[in-house]
């Protein structure tokens, strides 16, 4: 069960070629895509695309880039979604003070009142987190039951400390394959029930592929490179974090 975890399958990307996509990642061994619905629009084209393609199923949620559209209705739709059965996370949702798109006092209110609707729905949360490691923990904090996705994670020791003590899963992405990655001390840390693979496709395509647009069959150099690291078979890394994925996201990523 080698499963893309996280992919912006409804990205304008794709509009011209998505079911040529599809076909390339079954021919490469890819059961299941989970397609990224970050904002309004894209977890309605994601709902789309899962009611055509039937391996494939849809997260929603606002991404931190996005916070500042939060309104009165939000949390309604939000609500809404996550009681859809297609929909099998919350996210991505987070912080991202790279960009600073969204005030970060925004971000931080708008990624809390989504991690208490996805608890509530009882729903996973894809997390997305770039130079805000110490908020990103604190937020988590308030929030102990919810099942949390640390997705292409590349953060640093206090968020790394905090998923390995709250039982949080890791996602890694086709960054693993880039010479300037260094961080493969981090991929031996990472306990083998926890981990789980994804491309962030059209985005970061791994090694030999990098420089071009990624898409989900590439997802298997990830888990080679993976697996190489940690010093264990391909197939059983990829047994591994498919039964990973299943755990978190439920019976309908085996479809």
């Amino acid at each position: 069960m080698l499963i893309d975890t996280h992919c912006h399958l409804g990205a304008e990307a794709f509009a011209a070629d998505v079911a040529g996509v599809l076909d390339r990642a079954w021919a490469a061994g890819v059961a299941h895509v989970v397609v990224i619905g970050e904002s309004p629009e894209a977890a309605a084209r994601a709902l789309l695309l899962v009611d055509t393609y039937p391996r494939l199923s849809a997260t929603a949620g606002l991404h931190p880039h996005e916070a500042s559209r939060w309104a009165t209705d939000s949390e309604r739709w939000l609500s809404e979604l996550l009681r859809d059965p297609r929909v099998v996370a919350a996210g991505e949702m987070g912080l991202d003070y790279h960009y600073d798109h969204s005030p970060r006092q925004v971000q931080r209110e708008v990624f809390d009142r989504q991690l208490g609707l996805a608890t509530a729905a009882g729903k996973p949360v894809v997390i997305h987190a770039r130079e805000a490691d110490d908020d990103v923990a604190a937020v988590l904090s308030n929030h102990a039951a919810a099942t949390v996705v640390l997705h292409s994670f590349s953060s640093g020791p206090t968020l790394l400390r905090t998923a390995l003590e709250r039982g949080h899963y890791l996602s890694f992405s086709g960054m693993v394959t880039f010479k300037n990655w260094g961080r493969d001390d981090l991929l031996r840390a990472i306990p083998a029930d926890r981990l789980l693979v994804e491309t962030d496709a059209p985005y970061l395509a791994p090694v030999p592929h990098r420089g071009k647009r990624n898409e989900p069959a590439f997802v298997r150099q990830t888990a080679e490179q993976l697996a190489r690291v940690r010093g264990v078979p391909a197939e059983q890394l990829i047994q591994e974090t498919g039964a990973n994925a299943r755990r978190v996201f439920g019976a309908r990523v085996s479809a």
